[in-house]
C-alpha cells in the first residue's frame, strides 16, 4: 500500500486574506486557487507512484515517418566461454579427474575459440599421430615432394588403426620432437612441446593448441604463422582429413558423439593407462557437422578410473561443447 504524503511548503499556493476581509471575488480566487491545488497535490503524488511503484518500463523509440517501427532490444549475450563453462557444469568430472575443452564455429564470423581450462597441459596419447603427419606433410613440402609409398602406407595405419608402430617410424622421420616443435611454431602452437626420445605419446598440449592444429588441417584457406608463409598446402589438408573420416568402426567415439546419427565427422582419440596411477588419458579431436554447420572440438582429460568413464566424459563434454557453440547462432526469441 503506497501513502503519499500532501505536506507542501506554504509558497506552492499563495497566501489569501483572512475571513474577515474577503470579497465575493476574494471568495471565487479562494475556490479557483485551491482546485489549483489540488491538481498539484494529484500530480505530486503520481510522480511517487513511478519513483516508488512498479519498476519504470523503458519505452520503445518512437519511429520516424515511413520507418517501421523498432522492436524491443535483444538482450545482451554472454561470450562463448562463459556459455561453454555454463554447459559444462553437468559433465565436469569428480575427485582428481581433469578436463579441459574447446571449441571453434567454422561457419561463424567470430574467430573465437571458446574454451574451457585451456590453460591445463595435457598427455596427447594418440591424438599426437595427426601432429606428427601435419609435420611430415610440412617437410615434405619444403623438399618440393610427394610423400613416398612407405610413409603413406604408415600414415593411413597411423590414423586409420591408431597403430604405434607406423607412428615411431614417423616419429623418427619428422625428427621426433625438434621436429615436431618446428613445425608447430609455424601452425601456430604456441603450448605445445614434443614428448622426450621416442615417447611421443607424452607430448603436451592444451585444448586451445588442439583446435588452432584443426583449424590448420580444416581450413579452406592457408593457416600460416609470422615464421613462414606457407602452411599445410591444400592437397595435404585434404588428405589429413581424409584419413580422419576413415577411422576404423571401434574408434568412432568421442567427437563424433556431438553430432546426430548419420552426420559427418572426422576425428583422432587417444588413450593409454598410466601405470604410476593406473588413471586413464581419454582425449579426441575433430570435425563435427551438425544441423549444416562444421564445428572443431577437442576434448582432453586425465585422472580417468577407466577408459570407458573417460569416453561417457570425453562425449558428454564434446556435446556440451557444440551445444554452446550453436546456442550463439540460433535467433533470439521475437
Amino acid at each position: 500500500m503506497l501513502t503519499v504524503s500532501l505536506h507542501r511548503k506554504t509558497e506552492a499556493c499563495p497566501a489569501m486574506p483572512d475571513r474577515q476581509n474577503r470579497t465575493p471575488a476574494a471568495r471565487g480566487l479562494r475556490a479557483h486557487t485551491l482546485r489549483a491545488c489540488a491538481a498539484t497535490a494529484v500530480v505530486a503524488a503520481l510522480a511517487a507512484c513511478s519513483a516508488t511503484g512498479t519498476p519504470y518500463q523503458a519505452q520503445a523509440p518512437l519511429a520516424r515517418a515511413g520507418e517501421p517501427a523498432p522492436g524491443p532490444a535483444a538482450p545482451p549475450r554472454e561470450d562463448r566461454g562463459a556459455t561453454l563453462a555454463r554447459a559444462l557444469r553437468t559433465a565436469l568430472p569428480d575427485g582428481n579427474t581433469r578436463l579441459a575443452v574447446a571449441v571453434f564455429d567454422q561457419d561463424s564470423g567470430n574467430q573465437e575459440i571458446a574454451s574451457y581450462g585451456h590453460d591445463g597441459t595435457f598427455d596427447t596419447a594418440s591424438i599426437i599421430k595427426v601432429n606428427i603427419l601435419a609435420t611430415l606433410l610440412l617437410q615434405a613440402q619444403d623438399e618440393h615432394r610427394e610423400l613416398t609409398a612407405a610413409e603413406r602406407r604408415n600414415a593411413e595405419a597411423m590414423i586409420r588403426t591408431s597403430d604405434n608402430e607406423a607412428a615411431n617410424v614417423l616419429w623418427r622421420a619428422i625428427g621426433e620432437a625438434e621436429g615436431l616443435d618446428a613445425a608447430n611454431e609455424r601452425l601456430g602452437l604456441s603450448s605445445t612441446w614434443g614428448g622426450p626420445g621416442i615417447r611421443w605419446g607424452l607430448t603436451q598440449t592444451t585444448a586451445r593448441d588442439q583446435v588452432k592444429l584443426l583449424r590448420a588441417v580444416f581450413s579452406r584457406g592457408p593457416v600460416a604463422s609470422a615464421r613462414s608463409p606457407e602452411g599445410l598446402s591444400q592437397a595435404s589438408r585434404s588428405y589429413i582429413r581424409d584419413l580422419m573420416g576413415q577411422v576404423t568402426q571401434d574408434q568412432d567415439w568421442g567427437v563424433s558423439a556431438a553430432g546426430p546419427q548419420g552426420s559427418r565427422w572426422a576425428l583422432k582419440n587417444g588413450w593409454v593407462q598410466r601405470s604410476a596411477t593406473g588413471l586413464w588419458v581419454i582425449n579426441s579431436i575433430g570435425q563435427v557437422t551438425v544441423h549444416g554447420r562444421r564445428y572443431l572440438v577437442s576434448v582432453l582429460s586425465s585422472g580417468n578410473a577407466s577408459m570407458k568413464s573417460g569416453i561417457s566424459l570425453v562425449e558428454r563434454a564434446a556435446r556440451a561443447a557444440v551445444g554452446a557453440a550453436s546456442a550463439h547462432v540460433r535467433p533470439w526469441p521475437q
